[in-house]
C-alpha cells in the first residue's frame, strides 16, 4: 500500500532520527546526534560554514584532508579573514571550482568587518558573499538550530525518491523543495538535514537504493513502485563543446615560470603555467608567448562544468632574462608546492615526464 503524503509528512522526521542516532557518519566538522539537545558545545558556525563551501560538488573523502589543512592553518574566521589571497588560493588547489576559494575569503572579512559573528538566521547569512540558498541554508540549521530546509544533491535524490516526483530535473526541483519543507521538522533541522545526506550518501544511492536496510522504506513511494533508481529522473544532457589549448613550460636554471592567473574568470587568482588564452567560450591562439625552441610533451585532457578542454604542452629552456608580463621562477623541484590547480598540475607532471625521458634518452644514446 502506498504512503500518503500526510504519513510521509509525519513519519520521515522521527524514522530518520532513530536512524541517525545509530548510524551517523563521524566527520571533523559534525557535532554528534542531538549534542545541542543534550547540553554539549554547538556546532563552530566558522566549521559548519567553511566544510559546506568545501562540500560543494566535491565528495567528502576528497575534503576531509583540506578541511584538516584549513583548520589546522587558519583556525577562525578572523584568521582565514587575514589570510593572503595567493595562500588561499594554494591551499584550495585540487578542489576545484575556484570561485569558491575567493568568495571563502570575502566571506571570511565580511564575518570579520561585522565583529567575527556568523548571522543566526537564513536571510542574514544569504546577506554574506558567495553564500547561496543551500549554503546559507545548512548554516542556519546545522550550526544555529533555525528550521531551514536544505537540499544537497543527496537530499534532492532521497525526497523524489520518497514522493516518487516524476518531472525531470531541473524543472523537478520546485517540486522537491515544497516536499523536502512538509518533511523538515520544527525542531532539530540541523540533524534532520545531516541525517538526509547522510542517508543519500550511504543508504539510498545514485545508483544503487539500499531499500532492505532503508529506516524510510515503508513510507517511500518509489520502493512500492519497484524502481527506485528511476528517480530523480534526469532530462537529457546536452553535449559539452570541446576547446583546444595551449600551456607552455618555460624552463632556467632548474626553475619553470609560472603566472598568477587573473582574480575573475577560470582558474582565477590561481598559479599557473602561462597559455594562450583558451577560455569557455573558444580555442586559445596557440601562438607562443616568446620565440624558442618548442618540444611538444603531449596532451591533457580536462573537463570543466561546461565544456572540455584539450590543452597540449609545449616546452623550451630560456638562457637568460625573463618571459614577458608578471610571473615568478618556481623551483621544480618543488612544484607540489606552488598550488597548482588540477589541469596545470597534469600539465606539470607531464613536461616532467617528457623531460625525464629525454634526459634517460641521451643517456641510453
Amino acid at each position: 500500500m502506498t504512503a500518503s503524503d500526510d504519513e510521509i509528512c509525519r513519519g520521515t522526521a522521527p524514522a530518520l532520527a532513530a536512524w541517525y542516532a545509530a548510524h551517523a557518519r563521524s566527520l571533523p566538522w559534525r557535532a554528534p546526534p542531538a549534542a545541542a539537545a543534550a547540553g554539549a558545545v554547538p556546532p563552530d558556525p566558522y566549521r559548519v560554514w567553511l566544510s559546506e563551501v568545501m562540500l560543494q560538488q566535491t565528495t567528502v573523502a576528497a575534503v576531509k584532508g583540506y578541511f584538516a589543512r584549513f583548520t589546522e592553518r587558519w583556525p577562525t574566521v578572523a584568521d582565514l579573514a587575514a589570510a593572503e589571497d595567493g595562500e588561499v588560493m594554494a591551499a584550495w588547489a585540487g578542489l576545484g571550482y575556484y570561485a569558491r576559494a575567493r568568495n571563502l575569503l570575502a566571506c571570511a572579512r565580511e564575518v570579520a568587518r561585522r565583529g567575527g559573528q556568523f548571522p543566526h538566521t537564513e536571510a542574514g547569512l544569504r546577506e554574506l558573499p558567495g553564500l547561496g540558498a543551500y549554503t546559507a541554508a545548512a548554516v542556519a540549521a546545522i550550526a544555529f538550530g533555525q528550521k531551514a530546509v536544505v537540499i544537497d544533491a543527496n537530499v534532492e535524490r532521497v525526497v523524489a525518491r520518497l514522493f516518487a516526483i516524476g518531472e525531470p530535473l531541473p524543472a523537478g526541483r520546485a517540486a522537491i523543495r515544497a516536499a523536502a519543507e512538509g518533511i523538515t521538522p520544527e525542531t532539530g533541522a540541523g540533524d534532520f538535514a545531516q541525517a538526509m545526506m547522510d542517508l543519500g550518501a550511504t543508504i539510498c544511492r545514485a545508483r544503487e537504493a539500499r531499500c532492505l536496510v532503508c529506516p524510510l522504506a515503508q513510507l517511500c513511494r518509489a520502493r512500492a513502485g519497484g524502481d527506485p533508481t528511476a528517480y530523480p529522473a534526469k532530462a537529457a544532457r546536452a553535449a559539452r563543446p570541446e576547446r583546444a589549448g595551449r600551456a607552455f613550460w618555460i624552463e632556467r636554471e632548474g626553475a619553470v615560470w609560472l603566472v598568477r592567473r587573473p582574480g575573475k574568470g577560470m582558474l582565477g587568482g590561481m598559479r599557473a603555467l602561462p597559455d594562450d588564452g583558451w577560455s569557455a567560450r573558444g580555442d586559445g591562439s596557440g601562438q607562443a608567448p616568446l620565440a624558442l625552441d618548442w618540444r611538444a610533451a603531449g596532451v591533457v585532457r580536462h573537463g570543466f562544468t561546461h565544456f572540455t578542454l584539450a590543452m597540449s604542452v609545449s616546452m623550451a629552456a630560456i638562457g637568460a632574462g625573463h618571459p614577458p608580463g608578471e610571473g615568478e621562477w618556481w623551483a621544480i623541484d618543488r612544484i607540489e608546492e606552488a598550488g597548482l590547480p588540477t589541469l596545470f598540475a597534469r600539465a606539470a607532471m607531464l613536461a616532467r615526464a617528457d623531460a625525464a625521458a629525454q634526459t634517460d634518452g641521451r643517456e641510453r644514446a
